[in-house]
C-alpha cells in the first residue's frame, strides 16, 4: 500500500503538526508529492482490485476497519492507496488545478476500481476533477454532514454515508447539565467551515433564546483576546469550544492550550470528540465512527462487485450517543444520574475494586481456599471421630459376640502372626495371655500335622483365598484335640488384603463318632463277606454238585430207555440241558459272592477272570489291563478293589448305554490303582450324591476301611471315570486321647 501526503485545509483531527511558515510549506508539499508520486507503480497486479482513498489528514486508526469490511466482502487481492489533502490553499482554484494535474500524472496508467473521499471538500475536489484524475471511477463518500449534502445535487457515480454533527444534541446536553446556563458563549475561528459550524449553532440556539443568550467569540490560536474575552464572561455560562488549526502543520500548542484555559474557567463542550474530550472538556454528543466507516466499507464493496452506485441509495446515519469526560464531570461536580439514558462515561478513574481487582479476586480466592481447607480438615477430624466411634462399637459387639460364641476365634496379619483370640481360644491353649499369640501359635500344634497345616497356611497368605484344615490342637491340659478350622480373608477399607480370621471347633467328638461308624460299617462288610462265602460255598458244594448229579441222571436216563417216544426223549434232553444252565448261573452267582480266584490266584487274576465271565453273561467287551501289580495283596485291599470293579462294571452295564468298557490295575511302590471307565451317556455327579445311590456309598465306604481315595468323574454325554487308590503300607491312625509322651514339638513362626 503506497500513502502520498498532500496537504490540504480541512476539519480538525486528534494531533496536528507544529506551524511552519507558508513558503517551506508549499515548497514541502511539492517535495513530498512529487516523492511520493514517484514510487507509484505503473500499474496495479492482474486480477487485483486498486482502491484510492483522500483523507483530509493521515489515514486515522478507523481505515483498518474499513479495510477489514471491504476485503471481508471481496474475495481476491484489494490494493488499498490512501492520499492525506492538507493545506490552506486548498480552497485556491489554481492550486486545484495543479493538484488535480499531479493526480493525473501519479494515476494515469493505473486502473482504479473506486475512490473513496473523506469529508465534504475532499469530496468536491474529487467529483470536479474525477474526469481528469480518474474518468469514469466510481465514488464513495464519508464525514460528510447533512448541511453539506443537501447544498449539492447528487452527482452521478457517486454514493456515499451522510454522518451527523450532533451540534443540537450537544447544545441540548450542556443546557441538560447546567440548567442554570443563562449565556452559551461560541468560540471558533475565520475559516469557511468554522464559519458554518457558527451559523449552526446560531440556529440551534436560538431555540433556547427565551432562557440563554448567545455570545460570538471568533479569532485565530495566536489571538489573545479570546481569552480575555472568557474572562469577562458571566458565572453561569458554558462554552462551545468550535476552534481548530487549518491544516496539519499548524501547530497544536495555541488552540489546546485556550482549549484549557477555557476548560478549567467555565464548562466546556464540542461537537468533535478531539476537542470535547481532551483538556478539561467535558463533551458533547458524537457518532459512532466505526459504525460508519463500516457502512461506508457495505457500500463500498457493493460497487467493486459491480453494482452501480447511482442503484445504491446515499445512507444517512443519525446515531449520536452523549459521551462525557469523567474527570471533567468529578470537577464540575456533575452527578451521573443527571446524564440522558445510554451516555458514555470516559476515561473514568477506577475505582479501588476496578484497580485492584485481580489482588482482590486473588485474596478472595485465597481466603476460600484456606475457609474451605479448614472446613475440610474440620469435616475429616469429625468424620474421623465418628469412625473411631464406630470402629470402638463394632470392635466392642465383636468381641462380645468372639467370646459369647462356643468356637475358637482368631485373627492374623498378613505376615500370619495371630493378633487376636476370644477368650475361649486363649482358655483352650492355656492361662499365660501371650500363649498362641504371634507366631507361638504353631507350638501348639501336633508335630504330625504341623507341616501340613503351616503348607496349607503360607499357600492361603499368598493367594488370598479362604480355606479350611482339620489338625489336632493341644489343649491346656496336654491332651490333643481333633479341630476344625475355617479361615476368610480380611480386607483394609481400601480393599487390600488384612490377614485373616477364622473359626474353630472341636470336632473329637465326631471323629471317635465317625471312627465307631467306620468301624460298625467294617464289621458289617466283613459279616457281609463272611455271609457271601457261606452263601457260595454251599452254592458251589452243595446246590451246584446236586444240579450236576441231577444232570447226569437225566443223561443216562435218556440213553437207557428205548421204549420212550421220541419226544419224550426231547423233553428229557431240554430238562437236562435247562438243569446244566442252571448250575453254571449258581457257579457264577456263586463266584460273584465269593471269587475263590482272589484268595488263591490274587487280584490280577480275580479281576481278569470276572471280567471274562462278566463279558460272556452280558455280551459287552471289557479291556483289561495290569502294570507292575504284585501277586498278592492283602485281603482287604485285594477284596476292596475286586468288589469296587464289580459295583463299577455293574453299574456301567445298567447305565451307560455302551458296550465297551476298560479295567486298569496300576501298582506303585506305596500304592495300587484302579480305574474303571466307559464312553457312555454320563450323569450328574452332584445330583447322584444328593441320592445317595447305594452302589457309590458301598464303594465309597470300601475304599474308606482301607484308608483309600475314591472319585467319581462324570458329565451328561462325556462317559464315566471311577477310581480308587489304595496305600499299600497303612499306618495306625492314632486316636484322639493319645498324647505327646515321649518329647515336645519345637516350631519357630511360620514366616
Amino acid at each position: 500500500m503506497r500513502t502520498v501526503s498532500v496537504e490540504t485545509e480541512r476539519h480538525p483531527a486528534s494531533s496536528f503538526a507544529v506551524s511552519e511558515p507558508f513558503v517551506e510549506r508549499w515548497l514541502r508539499t511539492l517535495v513530498i508529492v512529487v516523492l511520493a508520486l514517484s514510487g507509484f507503480p505503473a500499474r496495479a497486479e492482474p486480477n487485483s482490485k486498486n482502491v484510492l482513498v483522500l483523507y483530509p489528514y493521515s489515514a486515522p486508526p478507523s481505515f483498518e476497519v474499513l479495510k477489514s469490511t471491504i476485503r471481508a466482502r471481496i474475495p481476491g487481492l484489494i490494493n488499498f492507496y490512501t492520499v492525506s489533502m492538507s493545506n490552506r490553499r486548498f480552497e485556491d482554484e489554481a492550486y486545484q488545478e495543479s493538484l488535480a494535474e499531479t493526480f493525473r500524472r501519479g494515476y494515469g496508467g493505473m486502473k482504479l476500481d473506486l475512490v473513496i473521499a473523506s469529508t465534504y471538500p475532499v469530496l468536491q475536489f474529487a467529483v470536479k476533477y474525477r474526469d481528469k484524475m480518474f474518468p469514469g471511477v466510481p465514488i464513495v463518500f464519508f464525514d460528510v454532514y447533512p448541511y453539506e449534502f443537501e447544498r449539492q445535487k447528487v452527482w452521478p457515480g457517486v454514493t456515499g454515508v451522510v454522518v451527523p454533527l450532533g451540534m443540537r444534541e450537544t447544545i441540548d446536553l450542556a443546557l441538560r447539565l447546567h440548567p442554570e446556563t443563562n449565556v452559551v458563549a461560541v468560540i471558533t475561528g475565520v475559516s469557511e467551515w468554522e464559519r458554518d459550524w457558527l451559523e449552526l449553532a446560531h440556529s440551534e440556539l436560538l431555540r433556547h433564546r427565551d432562557k440563554v443568550r448567545e455570545i460570538d467569540i471568533i479569532g485565530t490560536p495566536d489571538d489573545n483576546r479570546i481569552l480575555q474575552k472568557v474572562a469577562a464572561l458571566p458565572p453561569h455560562a458554558v462554552v462551545l469550544f468550535q476552534l481548530a488549526p487549518h491544516d496539519s502543520n499548524e501547530g497544536t500548542f495555541g488552540y489546546l492550550e485556550i482549549l484549557s484555559a477555557v476548560a478549567q474557567r467555565l464548562p466546556t463542550y464540542s461537537v468533535y470528540p478531539g476537542l470535547g474530550l481532551t483538556h478539561g472538556a467535558i463533551g458533547g454528543a458524537y457518532r459512532d465512527i466505526p459504525k460508519d466507516v463500516r457502512l461506508t466499507g457495505e457500500i463500498a464493496a457493493r460497487v467493486l462487485k459491480g453494482e452501480r452506485p447511482d442503484n445504491i441509495s446515499v445512507v444517512r446515519d443519525s446515531d449520536l450517543r452523549a459521551q462525557v469526560d469523567w474527570p471533567a464531570l468529578q470537577h464540575w461536580h456533575i452527578p451521573e444520574s443527571a446524564l440522558p439514558p445510554e451516555s458514555l462515561i470516559l476515561y473514568r478513574e477506577p475505582t479501588l475494586w476496578e484497580r485492584d481487582r485481580k489482588y482482590f479476586i486473588l485474596a478472595f480466592v485465597l481466603i476460600a481456599l484456606q475457609a474451605l481447607l479448614i472446613m475440610g480438615l474440620l469435616w475429616q477430624r469429625a468424620r474421623k471421630r465418628k469412625a473411631e466411634a464406630v470402629l470402638r462399637e463394632s470392635e466392642k459387639r465383636f468381641r462380645v459376640m468372639a467370646n459369647a460364641t462356643p468356637a475358637l476365634i482368631w485373627m492374623c496379619d498378613t505376615r500370619g502372626e495371630i493378633i487376636y483370640m476370644n477368650e475361649r481360644r486363649m482358655a483352650f491353649t492355656g492361662p499365660d495371655p501371650e500363649a498362641g499369640f504371634g507366631a507361638m501359635w504353631t507350638a501348639h500344634v501336633h508335630p504330625d500335622d504341623l507341616d501340613g497345616m503351616l503348607q496349607t497356611f503360607s499357600q492361603a497368605l499368598e493367594t488370598h483365598q479362604p480355606f479350611s484344615k482339620e489338625y489336632r490342637l493341644r489343649r491346656s491340659d496336654g491332651v490333643y484335640r481333633w479341630m476344625f478350622d475355617v479361615a476368610s480373608a480380611r480386607v483394609n477399607g481400601d480393599g487390600s488384603f488384612a490377614g485373616f480370621i477364622g473359626s474353630t471347633i472341636d470336632m473329637t467328638d465326631q471323629k471317635l463318632a465317625q471312627q465307631a461308624l467306620e468301624k460298625v460299617s467294617g464289621q458289617l462288610i466283613e459279616a457281609q463277606e463272611n455271609e457271601r462265602s457261606r452263601i457260595a460255598r454251599e452254592l458251589h458244594d452243595d446246590i451246584c454238585q446236586r444240579l450236576a448229579l441231577l444232570s447226569i441222571e437225566l443223561e443216562q436216563a435218556n440213553r437207557s430207555s428205548n421204549e420212550l417216544s421220541t419226544a419224550t426223549k426231547r423233553t428229557l434232553q431240554d430238562v437236562r440241558r435247562h438243569c446244566s444252565e442252571i448250575a453254571v448261573d449258581v457257579q457264577s452267582l456263586s463266584h460273584r459272592l465269593h471269587s475263590s480266584k482272589l484268595d488263591y490266584l490274587g487280584i490280577v487274576a480275580a479281576i481278569r477272570g470276572f471280567c471274562n465271565e462278566f463279558s460272556q453273561q452280558y455280551h459287552v467287551n471289557i479291556e483289561f489291563s495290569e502294570t507292575n501289580v504284585p501277586t498278592h495283596l492283602p485281603g482287604d485291599i485285594s477284596l476292596c478293589l475286586f468288589r469296587v470293579a464289580q459295583e463299577a462294571l455293574n453299574n456301567a452295564v445298567k447305565h451307560s448305554a455302551t458296550s465297551r468298557f476298560t479295567v486298569e490295575l496300576t501298582a506303585t511302590a506305596d500304592s495300587v490303582q484302579l480305574v474303571v471307565t466307559d464312553a457312555g451317556m454320563g450323569f450328574d455327579v452332584e445330583e447322584a450324591k444328593r441320592n445317595r445311590g447305594l452302589g457309590l456309598v458301598s464303594m465309597q465306604e470300601r475304599a474308606n476301611l482301607v484308608h483309600g481315595r475314591f472319585s467319581v468323574e462324570s458329565k451328561p454325554g462325556e462317559g464315566t471315570r471311577v477310581s480308587v487308590d489304595v496305600p499299600l503300607i497303612v499306618e495306625k491312625p492314632e486316636t484322639p486321647s493319645d498324647t505327646q509322651d515321649d518329647h515336645t514339638a519345637s516350631v519357630t513362626g511360620m514366616l
